[in-house]
């Protein structure tokens, strides 16, 4: 009896993390859905999830050690590239096909491991220089595939890469403080932070902000806001850092057959190779141990 329910228990957690990463894979489709600018998307996804985001982080325990002003100018300058983050990787949604974007937005992982490697100057491991080496020739397959649809496309491509890039800096400004705040308290502060960014750029750039339709957005806020985050979190606590990644490479596939479905973005041989490259570099990233003085394990993005 103790068996199968363990078995029952291991089975319902493996189905959250899908679920997880399923809600996730389809945050870009929902983006091209709103009826506002991409980056107002991202303002609103942000703003439209604050509250309930609050109420979840006050009923988190207390006693945690003082943020102190370090702590808090970490979180808020974490708060500011997470929005730099969305606003880059929504830009991207709408250039590139929904596979790509989601691809190279998690291209995180990989910046991470160099991250780690130069500041513990240290030489890298096999599946540190396979990560590297297969995110390369992936994104150089994926890049040169996009540009043969159209120049619009690749820019697409690198708006989304750029966004990996934020989002590699959002964790490594929040890895000192995780200790002192419970995620859904950080949470909210990376979004108290983020979201007037967001919404600066998206009136810099001239973007509609008000939708007309509020359903897209209500749905993004909440399912990739609360929902993957909230599963993601605890996900993080059941499985191995392997495990993880693997899950996380059924977002690429999943954004890929919703912009099939959607909008008839086909992929050519060459473009699945190149995701299966980048797909093999996100696992391998996300199974590389921490080392002294490097970065902590990547975190796929909420």
């Amino acid at each position: 009896m103790d068996d199968t329910d363990n078995r029952t228990g291991r089975f319902i957690r493996l189905a959250l993390l899908i679920a997880a990463n399923g809600v996730l894979a389809l945050g870009p489709w929902l983006v091209r859905l709103a009826d506002t600018g991409p980056v107002a998307a991202g303002f609103w996804r942000l703003t439209l999830a604050l509250p309930l985001v609050a109420l979840l982080a006050w009923r988190e325990p207390s006693g945690r050690p003082p943020l102190g002003r370090a702590g808090f100018a970490l979180v808020v300058g974490a708060g500011i590239f997470f929005a730099l983050d969305l606003a880059s990787w929504h830009l991207g949604i709408e250039r590139t096909r929904l596979g790509n974007a989601t691809l190279f937005g998690n291209a995180g992982s990989v910046i991470l491991i160099a991250w780690g490697l130069i500041a513990a100057r240290q030489r890298p491991r096999m599946a540190e220089m396979g990560a590297v080496t297969a995110a390369l020739v992936g994104a150089f397959l994926l890049m040169e595939g996009s540009l043969q649809i159209s120049h619009e496309n690749l820019v697409g491509d690198l708006f989304a890469l750029l966004a990996g890039l934020f989002y590699a800096f959002y964790l490594l400004m929040l890895r000192s403080v995780r200790a002192r705040m419970g995620p859904w308290g950080m949470l909210v502060m990376v979004i108290a932070s983020g979201a007037p960014v967001a919404l600066f750029v998206a009136i810099a750039l001239g973007e509609a902000i008000w939708p007309q339709n509020w359903t897209p957005l209500l749905v993004l806020a909440f399912s990739s806001q609360v929902v993957g985050q909230g599963l993601l979190i605890r996900s993080l606590s059941w499985f191995s850092p392997v495990v993880i990644g693997l899950a996380l490479l059924t977002q690429p596939a999943i954004s890929a057959l919703a912009g099939y479905l959607a909008f008839g973005e086909v992929l050519s041989v060459q473009d699945v190779l190149g995701m299966a490259l980048m797909g093999a570099a996100l696992a391998l990233a996300r199974a590389a141990e921490p080392r002294g003085g490097g970065a902590r394990p990547y975190k796929p993005r909420p």
